[in-house]
C-alpha cells in the first residue's frame, strides 16, 4: 500500500513513522485493524536497549536493599511494646471498692458477640438480686472486635493488651470466671485498668445515665 493511502487509513501508526530517528531498528506491531506494519524504534529504547538501562536500574535497587539495615524485629529477642488500649487477652473488671467483679449479668456481651464465644450462667440469691455463677468465654472463636467491651453498660469486661499467650490445648484457651479475673490482677491491675476505662473503653452509662434522684425528690414523687 502506498504510503499516502496508509497515512489517510492509520493516521497514528503513520505519524510513528514520520517521527523515527533509525530507520535500521524496526518492529513489528499490528493496528486496530489487524495490518502488519513496522515500526521504528525510537533513541531513548535504543539506548535503554544497548547499555541494559533497565537493568542496570534494578540492581542498583537490589544493592541499595543489601547495605540498608534490616527492619525485621528478631522475636522473641527483640518484643514490641503494645500499644494503649490494644485488643488482647480478655479480663473481667474488678470494683475497686468491693473487690467483687462488676458483671451483673445482664448478659449483652454475650448478646452483642458475633462469634458467640461468651458464656454467662447466672442465679438469684435470697434477696431475689442476680448473681454471676459462671462467665466464661472461649477464646479460640473470639475475633477481637471489642463488641462486648463496647456492649458493656459497666465496664466489667476488657481486653488486656497481654497478646503472648500459647498453649497445647483448647481446654487451656477456655477461660472461666475466676481465670478472667486474674487476668484483671495480672495485667491490669490498679491505675492502668482505670485509665484503660476512660480513655478508651468508657462505660456508655457514664455518658448516657440520668441523674441521681435524692430522697426529697422521690417524696415529691410520690
Amino acid at each position: 500500500m502506498p504510503m499516502n493511502e496508509l497515512k489517510k487509513c492509520h493516521p497514528e501508526p503513520c505519524a510513528e513513522l514520520d517521527s523515527v530517528l533509525f530507520q535500521g531498528l524496526k518492529k513489528r506491531c499490528r493496528n486496530k485493524f489487524g495490518m502488519t506494519i513496522k515500526r521504528i524504534m525510537t533513541a531513548n529504547e535504543f539506548i535503554k536497549k544497548v547499555f541494559f538501562i533497565e537493568i542496570l536500574q534494578g540492581l542498583v535497587l537490589t544493592f541499595k536493599h543489601m547495605v540498608t539495615p534490616a527492619v525485621t524485629r528478631q522475636y522473641p529477642k527483640e518484643k514490641r511494646v503494645s500499644f494503649p488500649g490494644s485488643r488482647g487477652l480478655h479480663a473481667l473488671v474488678k470494683d475497686p471498692e468491693t473487690g467483687k467483679e462488676k458483671c451483673v449479668g445482664c448478659g449483652l456481651c454475650a448478646a452483642m458477640c458475633p462469634s458467640q464465644c461468651i458464656h454467662i450462667y447466672t442465679s438469684e440469691d435470697d434477696n431475689h438480686k442476680k448473681v454471676v455463677d459462671r462467665y466464661e468465654i472461649e477464646v479460640l472463636r473470639c475475633v477481637y472486635c471489642a463488641y462486648c467491651v463496647e456492649a458493656c453498660p459497666f465496664g466489667a469486661i476488657a481486653l488486656t493488651d497481654h497478646f503472648e499467650y500459647s498453649g497445647y490445648t483448647r481446654k487451656e484457651f477456655y477461660y472461666t470466671k475466676e481465670r478472667l479475673l486474674e487476668n484483671w490482677d495480672t495485667y491490669m491491675a490498679g491505675d492502668k485498668g482505670k485509665m484503660y476505662l476512660e480513655k478508651f473503653w468508657r462505660p456508655k452509662a457514664v455518658d448516657f445515665g440520668a441523674p441521681p434522684v435524692t430522697k426529697e425528690e422521690e417524696r415529691t414523687r410520690k
